[in-house]
């Protein structure tokens, strides 16, 4: 019998993973259909990266304007007008936009509907017009990737105390003429730290309160220290350890509960920030009545396929990184599979997934770090080397933190990098061309680096991999030679 449908694919959600996969579709000449119910881009160009990225650079060059005499030159109060910032925020955003435009995109040979998708059947999804009316795609593959949203943790009074997460702050806080005076920050991962340090440069009170015995749980003990130091000279109070009770309102004023090694207190705030982690967005597209396995996200096989084998998942619905690179990379593999795998079809590969953490000094990693080597019980050693000692970061006034990799003992196959540094999400990029290509420490101390520059800090760690592993034979044969040239 044959089956005959309207579409290649329908990919429901326009974020990182939405927007990579009906691109792909339709550089293939594809017929795709690709619907989003908000707004295009998803939470990376509207909530996310690229305005928490417009704010941490007017933070920065606020905290730069009041060191400026570290540079010689005169301290000033930068007189930060916060409506003024917030407003820049959305002029990024603005400039950013038309990458992900739906004009864009359709003049690439996308169909694009605003709405909402919901799965009718294997083969059937049903899209309730934004304008009105409704319309049901016959496809053969369909992509989901719906994203995630912020995880608001069920404490008692925290409804009635109000809060924002890293979604709503933008709106709630656009008005403003200057940042909240006392905010508290519940969470201390990358989008906690990113915030928390941020509002401190531009003038709140920060308090900064994380359950785990450290900041960024998932870095090793010696880059969340460094983060640490940082977000408390730059005014954030930091209670690592600390667990959240519940919130209460006293008239206008508004407290945290937290319990400490020391006992129970509480935290007087006027503005609450919400950064405990995000949760996948799972119901109201069909999959529960699809029989779709979901957990904390939607469970897949190694190709990216659900139950049923003609339907995808990428990005943060699916896992098991929430990270605008990793669903970009997940929705070539659900792409390329819904569309041609009846040849052929590629198991989606996590090997060498960077990420950074954009506080100042930045943290970035790739591979193993300490931690999950010994949790693995994988052998390795650690080469170190600390940025006090490169010109460039001496020079730019910026000489804190280090370049670490892990390597199997007595051989220089990288294992696994972490960077705490200025730039050290752009540092990275060489060692995970490095590992995903097989080139070991000895290739990058044999590839020419500018002088001056941060990228020398790559090669110097590569050379103190290589003078701990010179052979003391071969040194003291060497000795000898030379003495024996001299006489």
């Amino acid at each position: 019998m044959n089956v005959k449908y309207d579409r290649n694919l329908v990919v429901i959600g326009a974020g990182a993973a939405g927007l990579v996969s009906a691109y792909i579709a339709a550089a293939v000449k594809a017929k795709v259909t690709l619907v989003e119910s908000h707004r295009m881009g998803g939470d990376c160009l509207n909530y996310g990266c690229v305005p928490s990225k417009a704010l941490i650079r007017s933070a920065k060059l606020a905290q730069q304007m009041r060191r400026a005499d570290h540079f010689g030159l005169e301290a000033v109060d930068p007189g930060v007008s916060f409506r003024k910032v917030m407003q820049r925020v959305q002029e990024v955003i603005a400039r950013v936009e038309p990458h992900d435009s739906a004009e864009r995109y359709s003049a690439l040979g996308v169909e694009v509907l605003q709405g909402y998708a919901r799965i009718v059947d294997p083969h059937t999804v049903e899209v309730e017009l934004e304008d009105g009316g409704s319309v049901r795609l016959r496809t053969r593959a369909i992509v989901i990737a719906t994203g995630a949203r912020p995880f608001v943790p069920p404490l008692p009074g925290i409804e009635e105390v109000g809060y924002v997460t890293s979604d709503t702050l933008w709106q709630e806080f656009a008005e403003l003429e200057r940042p909240p005076r006392r905010l508290l920050v519940l969470g201390g991962g990358p989008i906690g730290c990113e915030l928390a340090q941020s509002f401190a440069r531009l003038g709140s009170e920060v308090t900064q309160v994380e359950m785990s015995p450290q900041l960024l749980a998932r870095e090793d003990a010696d880059a969340a220290a460094l983060v640490e130091a940082a977000l408390k000279r730059d005014g954030v109070q930091v209670l690592t350890g600390h667990r959240a009770l519940h919130c209460l309102r006293m008239g206008e004023r508004k407290f945290m509960a937290v319990q400490g090694d020391s006992g129970e207190e509480r935290i007087e705030f006027d503005a609450l920030l919400c950064a405990v982690g995000r949760t996948a967005r799972l119901s109201g597209y069909g999959l529960e009545e699809l029989g779709i396995e979901t957990g904390r996200t939607i469970e897949t096989n190694k190709y990216l396929q659900t139950l049923h084998r003609n339907i995808y998942a990428a990005g943060d619905v699916a896992g098991p990184y929430q990270l605008t690179h990793v669903s970009a990379h997940q929705a070539w593999y659900a792409s390329v599979n819904a569309l041609f795998g009846q040849f052929k079809k590629f198991k989606v590969d996590y090997r060498f997934v960077p990420w950074t953490t954009f506080v100042d000094p930045e943290v970035a990693r790739v591979g193993l770090n300490e931690r999950e080597a010994k949790e693995k019980a994988i052998a390795f050693e650690v080469t170190r080397f600390e940025l006090e000692e490169l010109d460039r970061a001496i020079a730019d006034g910026a000489a804190e933190g280090f370049v670490k990799v892990l390597t199997p003992p007595g051989k220089d196959k990288i294992l696994g990098v972490t960077i705490v540094a200025e730039h050290a999400g752009d540092l990275l990029a060489e060692f995970v061309l490095a590992m995903k290509h097989g080139l070991g420490l000895n290739k990058i101390l044999g590839t020419i680096h500018s002088y001056p520059t941060w990228a020398e800090a790559n090669k110097y760690a590569a050379g103190e991999w290589k003078r701990n592993h010179v052979p003391q034979k071969l040194l003291k044969w060497l000795e000898r030679y030379h003495r024996w040239m001299r006489n």
